[in-house]
């Protein structure tokens, strides 16, 4: 397929019911990102990122406008298809981890394979396989209170990535990590870009992440203002 505008968003706006009216967060939304391509997204706490994000990742529905991939109109789609969309193209990494505690490192990269279907012996392969290519090959069965702030989110990465989505979407994944561990994730998501030819939309403060994204987009109440 075409690298060129593999996600579009087209006119994108977003309200929010509230008494007395509406609270229109996002007004107007406009961006193409092609296959490959690094994004970052950038802007003061509450100007709509995440809101953005979410829809993107058709997490939640737009009140108007249109996300496309590859010329597909996805928020068309019924929930059903939107949901198997949803699991087969797009990865989540989130500021908080959001791992089960109750199973090891392996076993929640695991997961997500295994709801989708695969059998125990392919969902392991696939777990050890990522796990391996991020540093964490001597971690995988430690319990998520035993693994460190970086090798969390490394996990969290790898959980993202093991149904093989076309697209990786970050809400501050270096948000709640210190410097050097910040530094050490950022890296690791331009080398999955490099290596896999991972198209990425990443939400940040950290400037040192923004400053490794191709393109960078600003929003300031609710649109685009770089």
């Amino acid at each position: 397929m075409n690298s060129a505008g593999f996600l579009r968003v087209e006119n994108l706006r977003k309200e929010f019911p509230k008494r007395g009216g509406t609270i229109e967060v996002l007004k107007g939304i406009s961006f193409t990102l092609d296959r490959g391509e690094m994004l970052g997204v950038v802007g003061v706490s509450g100007v709509g990122k995440t809101t953005l994000l979410q829809i993107v990742g058709t997490l939640d529905r737009a009140t108007s406008g249109s996300v496309l991939y590859d010329g597909r109109d996805v928020t068309s789609l019924p929930e059903g298809k939107l949901a198997e969309f949803r699991n087969r193209t797009v990865g989540f990494v989130f500021q908080f981890h959001h791992l089960l505690p109750e199973f090891d490192a392996r076993e929640n990269v695991m997961l997500p394979c295994l709801i989708a279907g695969m059998t125990r012996e392919e969902a392991g392969k696939r777990a050890d396989d990522l796990l391996s290519e991020v540093g964490l090959s001597d971690r995988m069965t430690h319990r998520i209170g035993e693994l460190s702030g970086g090798e969390l989110q490394r996990v969290a990465i790898c959980r993202a990535l093991a149904m093989g989505p076309e697209i990786l979407l970050a809400d501050e994944p270096t948000g709640n990590l210190d410097k050097e561990t910040a530094g050490g994730v950022a890296d690791l998501l331009g080398e999955l870009n490099r290596r896999r030819g991972l198209s990425l939309v990443v939400v940040t403060h950290n400037e040192e992440l923004a400053g490794k994204m191709h393109r960078v987009l600003k929003i300031d109440d609710g649109v685009i203002v770089r």
